[in-house]
Order: C-alpha cells, then structure tokens, then sequence
C-alpha cells in the first residue's frame, strides 16, 4: 500500500473519529435528559447515569396538577400567528424591494440591513415603553408585534436574495398575459420560491417556543405565559426543586419541533444555501 493511500485512510479515520464524538456530544445529553424526565423524584442527579426505576408521573402530573396544556396552547397560538404573518408581510416586503423602483428604497433597504445588526433585545426598554402606551402590555398582540416586527429586517434581506435570484422575464411573460402584480407574486414568484419560503415559516415558529426574554418582560398573568416562562418559574428560586417535572415538559416541547425539522430538513437546506448564494 502507497503512502498516499496510508495517509488518506487516516485522515478518513480521524475524520469518522471527530464525527462519532460530535454525535455523542449531541446524544448523551439528551439521552440523559430523557432518562431524567422518567425519574423518580425532583433531582436530576443519580448514582447511575441509567435511573434504576424508571415513571411516566411526571409527563401525567403536567397535565393534571399544572398550567402547562394553557401554556402549551398560548405558545402554539403566538407561534402560529407568528409564521403566518410573518410569512406574508416578509414575502411582500422582500417581492417589493426586489421588483420594484421606488423613492426611498436605497435609504430603507440600507435602514433594514444596519437594524439587523442589532439583537432586537437592546430595544428592550423602548419595546416595554412603546408596547405600554398602545395599551398592549399583558397581551399575546403585543409579543406578537414584537416578534412580527423583529424578524422583517433579517428575514426581508434573506427572500429578497432568493426573488432576485428569479429570472424578471417570468413577471414580464405574464403581464403579457394580462396577469396582475398579486397573480404573479401568489401563483408564479411563490411557488418558485418554496424553500426560503418554508425556512423563513419554520423559524417563525419555532422561535416562541423558546423565547424567553420578551415573554418575561411582557406577559404579567399566569394565564397569558408562555411555555419558556412558565417552566423556569419551577426551577427559579430554592423553593421550587420540580427539575424531573421541568425535563419532562422540555421533552413535550422538542418532539414536535423536532419532528418538523426532520420532515422540512430539504427545503431548510435549500433555503438557506439558496438565499445566502442568490442575488
């Protein structure tokens, strides 16, 4: 055997190396985080990585003795408003500035890609004062602005990448047509564009579940709280010990999210390396 070829299995060996110990690194600690949600208990901590007893009361007490369903329903509620009006105002905006001419487009084009530079929670004192004087505090409209708002800049720039990735000739051909501005973005540019389209839909709804900051800052009644709220508060102070009951209600929260990641995982990856190589 050549000594390229001795190097080249290697290299290929350590390469399978580092990938086994990435997976593990992933694995063991949700494997640990599962096994914690079924243990006997409020600690988290055993003497056997493995519990020696094993419960499903937890999972049980969650929607018997707590407010986790009403949470679990808020934040389904927020983030499901969230993707879809998010979708249609960031398609919109990214379908405007990439067909269209108009005054002031340079200036709000450069205006969104310097706000997008910024984490949306520096503004939180502005956000609280603004949301405050529409009377919106305590509300889920309120946290829904907030997102709604926070992802155009981003998310705006990422479409219009893609649409300008799209061939101009197509608008043309169906004007010709007699096709109006609104057939040809819903029935030509929209169905073209399903990739970043999902992407952009999929992170919008998926971030509720998981946010907790604007949550916190927002929401003051136990019956408008978010999951990322509501769960914290059973391990925030000494009083509260529930970490088994807090495991098995962040197992109930990454299931279904990660189930849809792997059912959209293509149109992810074609969305992002498509928005990020186009235009």
């Amino acid at each position: 055997m050549s000594k390229t070829k001795i190097i080249d299995k290697i290299l290929d060996g350590l390469t399978y190396l580092g990938l086994i110990l990435i997976a593990l690194s992933v694995l063991m600690p949700l494997i640990w985080i599962v096994m914690s949600s079924m243990q006997v208990g409020n600690s988290l901590y055993s003497s056997t990585f493995l519990p020696k007893a094993l419960t499903f009361d937890h999972y049980k007490t969650l929607f018997t003795e707590t407010d986790f369903p009403i949470w679990y329903m808020n934040t389904l509620k927020i983030a499901t408003l969230n993707m879809i009006l998010g979708v249609m105002i960031t398609t919109l905006t990214a379908y405007t500035f990439s067909r269209y001419k108009f005054r002031g487009r340079k200036q709000a084009m450069i205006g969104m890609l310097v706000l997008q530079m910024f984490p949306s929670f520096l503004a939180m004192t502005a956000i609280y004062i603004l949301i405050t004087k529409m009377g919106l505090m305590d509300t889920h409209a309120g946290l829904l602005i907030v997102y709604i708002a926070g992802q155009i800049p981003y998310n705006s720039w990422l479409v219009k990448g893609y649409f300008d990735g799209i061939p101009k000739s197509l608008d043309e051909a169906a004007r010709v047509d007699g096709a109006g501005h609104l057939t040809i973005f819903l029935k030509i540019i929209l169905p073209i564009t399903k990739p970043i389209v999902v992407f952009v839909a999929l992170t919008n709804f998926i971030g509720p579940w998981f946010d907790f900051i604007f949550p916190k800052l927002l929401l003051r009644s136990a019956e408008k709280k978010t999951l990322a709220v509501g769960i914290f508060e059973w391990i925030s102070s000494r009083a509260n010990d529930n970490f088994t009951q807090f495991a098995a209600a962040s197992i109930l929260i990454a299931v279904p999210i990660a189930i849809l990641f792997m059912y959209l995982q293509k149109h992810i990856v074609a969305g992002l390396s498509a928005g990020a190589t186009k235009g």
